[in-house]
């Protein structure tokens, strides 16, 4: 696990790791930079510290950090950790964030907290209210030692519903890498009244896909039929659901308001996966087989009412191959295959 998400740790032989589960919910270094890069400032407290990766990277922006962890070995292990990596400006402090704020007077410039998404059942959770600490709850105690917190949230939240159960939210992020969204990410700041704005980052061999838009998307998509070029948005995209500011933003037709495809007859460069489009077909066994004479085929489905799986069954149809099939419905309705 360590060698896949935090290779510059793998690499040094004196890092202590600590049981898998702490290990499973860590940051990855790719994320972890990215947050760092969010924080500005002279002091930061990380409220459910953990492994501590997020606590290192921030160290690298933050003259002061303090790591708070309520679990005594674990925060052993972090406090071992930082001193073989060299990590000098953080102090760690094995006790509840939360009591550690509500006995002190210091101010910080950033709160930073990943609520635990495990009961004490040890049994996943992932509404904000289920999560440890309840940040809804303790907001005003947070408020009071500094007037901006980052939040990170799991990723299969709703957004929507999170905004209501959350104030002063100023930015949303949603983070994936390599096309899989890992992290949600939310900044809020003391007082802030006004909608926030949504970022939907994609991180890809090094490269940074963004796209940014107000929230909730409040743009007017054009439609079209299919013309040369399919357009397949990245997980973070979709994930912060911007499908009418995407239209606007790169001036492409939508298939289908449901269908969250685009089209365009020049080719863009487009924050996800691009496709040219060699034929439009009916989902008709016979005459899609005819196209397919290697059986192989790589599907994805959009606004349409069977499942992969059960193309896969109807068609007899196995993965791979360097053949597309987006299975969607078009502008009048109709199910189709691109």
């Amino acid at each position: 696990i360590a060698q896949k998400k935090l290779p510059s740790w793998f690499s040094n032989p004196s890092v202590y790791y600590p049981k898998k589960i702490h290990l499973e919910q860590s940051s990855s270094e790719i994320t972890a930079a990215y947050k760092a890069g969010l924080v500005e400032g002279s002091s930061i407290l990380d409220l459910t510290g953990g492994f501590g990766v997020d606590t290192f990277y921030f160290s690298k922006k933050i003259r002061e950090v303090i790591h708070c962890e309520i679990n005594q070995e674990l925060s052993d292990v972090v406090s071992q950790n930082f001193k073989q990596l060299q990590l000098n400006n953080c102090r760690v402090l094995a006790e509840d964030g939360l009591n550690f704020l509500t006995n002190s007077k210091q101010k910080f410039d950033w709160i930073f907290a990943d609520p635990s998404r495990r009961n004490e059942q040890k049994n996943k959770v992932f509404l904000l209210q289920d999560c440890e600490p309840d940040i809804a709850r303790n907001i005003e105690l947070l408020f009071d030692h500094a007037d901006r917190i980052l939040l990170k949230l799991s990723p299969i939240l709703d957004i929507t519903a999170t905004l209501k159960e959350l104030k002063h939210v100023k930015e949303v992020h949603c983070l994936a890498v390599d096309n899989e969204l890992k992290e949600l990410l939310l900044v809020l700041e003391k007082g802030w009244s006004d909608l926030p704005r949504i970022l939907a980052v994609n991180i890809q061999k090094g490269n940074i896909e963004k796209f940014e838009a107000a929230f909730p998307d409040t743009g007017m998509a054009t439609f079209a039929p299919p013309k040369t070029y399919l357009y397949e948005p990245n997980a973070a995209i979709l994930k912060a659901g911007l499908f009418n500011s995407v239209s606007n933003a790169f001036k492409l037709d939508k298939l289908h308001p449901n269908s969250h495809l685009y089209t365009s007859q020049e080719l863009i460069s487009f924050p996800g996966r691009t496709f040219r489009i060699l034929k439009i077909e009916v989902a008709d066994k016979k005459k899609l087989l005819a196209l397919i004479p290697s059986k192989k085929a790589n599907i994805t489905t959009r606004n349409f009412p069977q499942s992969v799986q059960e193309i896969r069954k109807k068609f007899n149809l196995q993965e791979g191959g360097d053949l597309y099939l987006f299975f969607t419905t078009n502008q009048d309705n109709k199910h189709v295959v691109l």
